[in-house]
């Protein structure tokens, strides 16, 4: 699907990233991790050709798409979701969703497309006529997904997908993005700085330090992985995928800052509505 091949790239004379190597498979979900500053997202921009490549070369479906410019990639189903949602705030969650679709040429589908977004996200015709600005940190993204969505990607890149977002909205949104790979049948590539959420829901996972690839390999095995854990994951902080409270997945159904924590599997399934008090 997508092909990253000896990368190098960065901004005006300033190199971020080089010799980059990476593939993201037909439905496969790829993480990438590392440190702040590592170029992660120096890479998501300059796969969507919003930074400049010095050499190495991209390839989607096989096809050179190194020199095409952003718009010409999207139309070619590569869609970037950046960071921090970048809703239009002044305009409608409807009028953001649909912003996603601005460059398609079949606009007979887009409607059919919309309704199938909105299956996906409920949140997005339940706020409809809302301002975007207004929605919480979580329903913003969850707009952000559902607006790239309308863009139809055959590869979707996220970068940093739960960045400023509470624990709880972080699972909810990996929980979207395995949900996205399920009922779309796209790949996904997504930059994450929560290590231990990005292995637990990636199929396979690349490290990034200084602009370089330096590990790769399943998500599983990086996750066990002890350097990883040290490095990137902590020996004392619990995997936000498994922040719950002490009761089964059945009864849970609001979370406390005086409730007791436990570690549960990242197979548990949350309840459809969880409340959240201080």
């Amino acid at each position: 699907m997508l092909e990253a091949v000896g990368l190098t790239a960065g901004y005006g004379p300033v190199t971020i990233i080089e010799d980059i190597s990476i593939e993201v498979r037909e439905r496969e979900i790829v993480a990438v991790i590392g440190s702040n500053g590592a170029g992660k997202t120096t890479l998501m921009l300059a796969l969507a050709g919003l930074a400049t490549v010095k050499s190495g070369k991209i390839l989607l479906n096989n096809e050179d798409i190194t020199r095409l410019p952003p718009y010409e990639r999207v139309v070619k189903g590569l869609v970037l979701s950046l960071e921090r949602r970048r809703l239009f705030p002044d305009m409608t969650v409807y009028e953001n969703v649909m912003a996603g679709a601005y460059r398609r040429k079949d606009r007979e589908n887009i409607g059919r497309d919309y309704e199938m977004v909105a299956e996906l996200f409920p949140i997005i015709e339940k706020r409809r006529k809302q301002l975007a600005g207004t929605l919480s940190g979580g329903e913003q993204q969850m707009v952000a997904l559902a607006r790239a969505l309308m863009a139809r990607p055959r590869v979707l890149l996220l970068d940093e997908p739960s960045v400023g977002l509470a624990p709880i909205a972080r699972l909810a949104v990996f929980e979207k993005v395995r949900e996205i790979r399920e009922r779309q049948n796209i790949a996904i590539l997504v930059v994450e700085q929560d290590a231990a959420l990005a292995l637990q829901t990636a199929d396979r996972a690349y490290v990034m330090e200084g602009g370089r690839i330096t590990l790769e390999g399943s998500g599983t095995g990086l996750l066990s992985s002890p350097k990883i854990r040290e490095s990137y994951i902590g020996l004392c902080r619990p995997s936000l995928s498994a922040i719950f409270p002490a009761a089964t997945s059945d009864s849970l159904t609001s979370l406390s800052a005086s409730t007791p924590i436990t570690l549960l599997p990242s197979t548990t399934t949350l309840p459809s509505t969880i409340t959240v008090s201080t």
